[in-house]
């Protein structure tokens, strides 16, 4: 079977569970205060235990080197990233003031969580490759949460409250509990309970973006100079110089396993939360997630197949 076809028939899963989410919202089965108790369930308890699960005695997780360049990794593409899709916001119509900031934070932060996992998992088998994942996307967190943040508000301030969340403490625990020796510990039913509390993590989570994705088209009109340039941005250019840097870079392989999927996924939904708070355009967020996630799965299985050729993985 050719990569691409491999690429489609991982995605159906994906796409399936997210439709599934989207009819249980349009016929008002998940309601919208049921909706945001499963993904506070997801993100406080299920993916913690996911996590957990898949860093604790994870051999690729072990050596600090590793450890700093998989998050370093995450980091630093998103350092450049932002500032790259905010310079390009600006060739596509946008100005300060009218969803320049907005455009420039949303695509340059790639759903780099829910989305991604089982495109992981069904591409790259048996690899421990979730662990490698969660710690990457450490280092996204900590770019999102400061200079994504400052981007967005135009503030400088920074607090380590926005950073240390549930999932982000669990990968720093995880990867202390490999660093001292204690992973033993959790042979047995402690890593049972911990995987048997991860597996419905993301199938839920999936639903909850299908259901979040009809919400959004009912509210927004679409802007096609953002549509289009957030396709562009998102879906072309940044995931070319993503898999260039994967090429180009001195990385291990399992890290560029993770490259790759990560450089085919659409606009991250979580900078449409901070388009509210920090005084963005929601609207522009709105339409840049939906178009990059429709888009996404037209535009997937070519990043991927030509991005594994490139980097021979």
């Amino acid at each position: 079977m050719s990569q691409s076809l491999i690429v489609l028939e991982a995605l159906v899963p994906v796409l399936v569970t997210i439709g599934v989410g989207a009819l249980l919202r349009k016929f008002n089965i998940l309601r919208a205060e049921v909706e945001q108790g499963m993904m506070q369930m997801v993100v406080q308890v299920l993916m913690p235990a996911l996590t957990l699960a898949n860093i604790i005695g994870n051999e690729s997780l072990k050596d600090i080197g590793e450890v700093g360049m998989f998050a370093g990794f995450g980091c630093v593409s998103l350092l450049v990233s932002l500032p790259l899709a905010y310079f390009l916001a600006g060739v596509f119509g946008l100005s300060r003031g009218n969803g320049k900031r907005t455009f420039g934070v949303c695509n340059g932060i790639q759903n780099y969580g829910y989305m991604g996992i089982p495109l992981l998992l069904t591409m790259f088998p048996g690899e421990g490759l979730l662990g490698v994942l969660f710690t990457h996307n450490v280092g996204v967190e900590l770019a999102m949460w400061t200079v994504g943040v400052a981007l967005m508000s135009g503030d400088k301030k920074f607090s380590w409250n926005l950073v240390l969340k549930p999932p982000v403490l669990a990968v720093i625990a995880g990867l202390l509990i490999n660093f001292v020796g204690l992973d033993f510990l959790f042979v047995g039913a402690p890593m049972k309970s911990l995987e048997m509390l991860g597996a419905p993590a993301i199938p839920i989570a999936l639903i909850v973006i299908g259901a979040g994705l009809v919400e959004l088209l009912r509210k927004e009109r679409f802007a096609w100079n953002v549509a289009i340039g957030s396709v562009l941005v998102r879906l072309m250019i940044l995931p070319a110089l993503m898999i260039a840097a994967a090429y180009f870079l001195p990385i291990p392989t399992v890290l560029k396993q993770v490259v790759v999927i990560q450089a085919a996924m659409p606009s991250a939904m979580f900078p449409i939360v901070l388009a509210k708070h920090y005084g963005g355009k929601p609207e522009v967020a709105v339409q840049a997630v939906v178009a990059t996630t429709v888009v996404c799965f037209i535009t997937m299985p070519i990043v991927i197949t030509l991005g594994m050729q490139i980097l021979g993985i």
